[in-house]
């Protein structure tokens, strides 16, 4: 293992995940946190999903001799799934369990949190003011070795990079949700990304057990939500409009292509409120009238009433029952 220490900024829906499988994969995780306010809830998200983690590693076992195991099983927890047996299960089981509740530590104090870090992912909001006030307050506080990816879904690392100390020691690895399962990893640079950092960021991803995706030039929405994005704001504005209703929308994906989600329900495993920040970047936002506005205006009554998505327990549908 070349990274032992890793520093998840933020504990939202992805960093909470990447927290975990991190700490499931032996490494040493700080998530740090800018708020007290902030401990319960990413606290909350963290028990949820190593629940979910702990579930569907248990459900495994049900998999041994499925002939469509291999495209079932979760990838990201199980390295070798020709030689699984339930005993190897149980294994992993109580190693990834010990390993979620002791490796992972929580920090209020940016300076402690970033010391001795061989690694950083940033995995704050979707807003590029308070990613550079992280990455301004980060600068001068990391070992020079250490290397800084930002997990943006949507942003380019150069829009970053002027801001760091050591700009090529920084790049992209984005994270599809549920990355115990989807274990992908885009892995984007800028101009200025150093081609042995791009290859130790491409080896952090291995180590955590990600599929590395190598994007060969900056690009805005990556390879995922360059073809994730347009489709989903289709199904968005469908229902901003009150063409149909969330199940309906989605039943209709569902049906006509044989697909196991609808577009409304990865909006809500992404969570309301990235989508609405993804929005405001979105041309005519701001405009009275525009479709953009309009989502804007339907995505915050949802968030403003707590609806903003599956880590919630209610978005467009209930997850409560």
């Amino acid at each position: 293992m070349k990274f032992k220490k890793i520093l998840v900024a933020g504990g939202g829906v992805l960093g909470s995940q990447i927290a975990l499988m991190s700490a499931y994969t032996g490494h040493d995780v700080t998530i740090y946190l800018r708020s007290e306010a902030s401990v319960q809830r990413t606290c909350a998200r963290l028990d949820r999903y190593r629940g979910l983690i702990l579930a569907d590693l248990e459900d495994a076992k049900q998999l041994i001799g499925n002939p469509m195991a291999a495209k079932l099983y979760p990838k990201g927890l199980i390295s070798d799934w020709d030689s699984m047996t339930p005993e190897a299960i149980d294994e992993l089981l109580a190693s990834g369990r010990k390993r979620m509740e002791e490796n992972i530590h929580i920090e209020l104090d940016l300076a402690k949190a970033a010391a001795d870090a061989d690694a950083v992912i940033e995995a704050i909001a979707e807003d590029p003011e308070q990613k550079i006030a992280f990455y301004e307050s980060l600068k001068d506080l990391l070992p020079e070795n250490a290397i800084i990816c930002t997990n943006s879904s949507t942003l380019l690392p150069s829009t970053f990079a002027p801001h760091m100390k050591r700009p090529e020691r920084f790049c992209a690895m984005h994270f599809a949700n549920s990355i115990w399962k989807r274990n992908t990893a885009e892995v984007m640079g800028h101009e200025g990304t150093s081609p042995e950092v791009y290859d130790q960021v491409v080896e952090l991803a291995r180590e955590i057990n990600m599929i590395p995706l190598k994007v060969r030039k900056e690009r805005s929405g990556y390879l995922l939500n360059s073809m994730l994005i347009p489709f989903q704001w289709a199904a968005l504005h469908l229902w901003a409009e009150e063409a149909a209703d969330a199940e309906t929308i989605d039943m209709t994906w569902e049906l006509a292509t044989g697909a196991p989600s609808g577009p409304l329900s990865i909006s809500d495993r992404v969570g309301l409120e990235t989508i609405y920040n993804i929005n405001l970047m979105m041309p005519g936002s701001d405009e009275e009238g525009t479709p953009a506005n309009l989502l804007g205006k339907k995505l915050k009554e949802k968030i403003d009433r707590g609806e903003t998505g599956a880590n919630a327990g209610i978005g467009f549908f209930d997850y409560r029952k």
